[in-house]
């Protein structure tokens, strides 16, 4: 007797897909170029610190607010918007917050003091931070499961790219105009470009169908099976479920879910995001203050800095390639760590000017390895209620700690201790959040989404 043939559910299909750059291509680009514009923003931070400091004759404490301000509105963002994406959708959650974004790196623009600036800069990061926990849960759930990992690793492609034209092009700008509004202006009209191509993404079905929307979660199941042209047989969708209305009591009660799911991959999840994303970011913000203070002239800092990140686009490319082949855990292991020993080498030899740009650079290739690796590897350690929930909450522990980067980095850790100190004691950081994983959180690589 042959035993019957159990119908795939609609999940199942979507990540069963062929891939198609015109389908699933093209929210992956959509999507990029949100991420860009993250990248951008968080990069502009290093260089207005320098140019306010002159321009309002600010103390380096001082200073030190045009960077946190700006991250830690990125942390609350990527806390909240991760939760409200699980509730409202990924689609509708991107859309906000790229015009909350806008609005007011705008009105940041035109501000006269240093405290009305850091409050737009704060409202400005909100927006933004929510693009990257909203991004990676769409892109990842549109992308088919075997394409998965290099999709969502190649994602972190757009970072180096946004770094680096933010690099140019304030170089650029500074050397034509010489006033940093205009370093804020350039980027209303690329957010509000991304903003308006958003509308025409359809939402994701993995999350219609756990939101109980199942007319919806069909039609967009039925668009991607027509449009890559796959041949599927029967598939079913799950019975409707009541869809939760959005309160402070639901994203309470999605990050104590993070912790009911597993504390331990939770756990792994926030020190990885908190160690890395430490270290990257602490370089970030202040390396072209670090260059103009050895005597770098103003654009040769900031032009070494874009060299920093552009060369993360070959970063990104090796991991790529590795992700699937060596699995996400090895390449964390090694690349999480010798990404701070390249900061400690550079520190020690920032006398020697090639030498020191020769291990900026390989601080950039590394640190951009890890970086695509961890954002995928996290936003596979969870069930798809709380994917954006669980990766937007990482985001934010590491947004926190970036946020504090400017103010203790800036004005304790650097001038108490040495670079080369610093940067050891945020490497020695990263090695115990990479021990903890390899004990602690499975390997994703190849599993199927839940």
């Amino acid at each position: 007797m042959s035993t019957p043939t159990v119908p795939l559910t609609g999940d199942h299909v979507v990540q069963e897909l062929p891939w198609r750059w015109r389908v699933q291509g093209s929210i992956f680009i959509i999507g990029g170029l949100g991420f860009m514009f993250d990248a951008w923003d968080v990069t502009l931070n290093g260089f207005l610190i320098p140019l306010l400091s002159k321009e309002w004759g600010l103390s380096t404490g001082q200073a030190a607010w045009i960077g946190t301000a700006n991250l830690i509105g990125m942390a609350v963002g990527a806390f909240a918007w991760g939760s409200i994406a699980d509730v409202i959708g990924r689609k509708k959650a991107f859309t906000l917050t790229l015009l909350i974004f806008s609005l007011f790196t705008v009105l940041g623009a035109f501000s006269n003091e240093i405290v009305l600036f850091c409050v737009f800069r704060f409202l400005a990061g909100f927006g933004l931070g929510g693009c990257i926990p909203v991004d990676y849960a769409l892109v990842g759930e549109f992308t088919p499961r075997k394409h998965r990992g290099r999709v969502l690793t190649a994602m972190d492609a757009w970072w180096p790219i946004g770094a680096t034209l933010c690099g140019v092009v304030s170089a650029a700008l500074m050397a034509s105009f010489g006033n940093w509004r205009y370093l804020m202006l350039v980027m209303v009209l690329p957010a509000l470009l991304v903003f308006w191509v958003r509308v025409g993404v359809p939402e994701s079905p993995l999350y219609l169908v756990r939101a109980g929307r199942p007319a919806e979660a069909k039609a967009v199941i039925n668009t991607l099976i027509e449009r890559t042209g796959a041949q599927v047989g029967p598939w079913t969708l799950p019975d409707p479920v009541a869809v939760p209305k959005l309160s402070f009591a639901k994203v309470t009660d999605q990050l104590a879910g993070l912790w009911r799911f597993n504390w331990r991959v939770t756990g792994v999840a926030w020190s990885l995001f908190l160690t890395i994303l430490l270290v990257y970011y602490g370089a970030l913000t202040w390396m072209p203050s670090i260059l103009v203070a050895t005597g770098y002239a103003q654009n040769k800092a900031f032009m070494a800095t874009a060299s920093m990140t552009g060369i993360g686009l070959l970063g990104v490319v090796a991991a790529a390639l590795l992700v699937e082949r060596v699995g996400r855990k090895w390449l964390l292991a090694i690349t999480g760590p010798l990404s701070a020993l390249s900061l400690v080498i550079f520190a020690l030899l920032l006398e020697a000017p090639v030498a020191a740009q020769l291990w900026l650079l390989v601080f950039g290739f590394v640190v951009q390895v890890a970086i695509p690796v961890l954002y995928t590897y996290v936003s596979e350690l969870y069930p798809t209620h709380l994917r954006a929930t669980g990766f937007g909450w990482a985001s934010t522990v590491s947004r926190v700690g970036a946020g504090l980067v400017p103010l203790i980095f800036g004005s304790l850790l650097w001038p108490l201790l040495g670079l080369p100190l610093t940067f050891a004691i945020t490497g020695a950081l990263v090695v115990l959040a990479v021990l903890w994983m390899a004990r602690s959180a499975p390997e994703t690589k190849g599993a199927a989404l839940n």
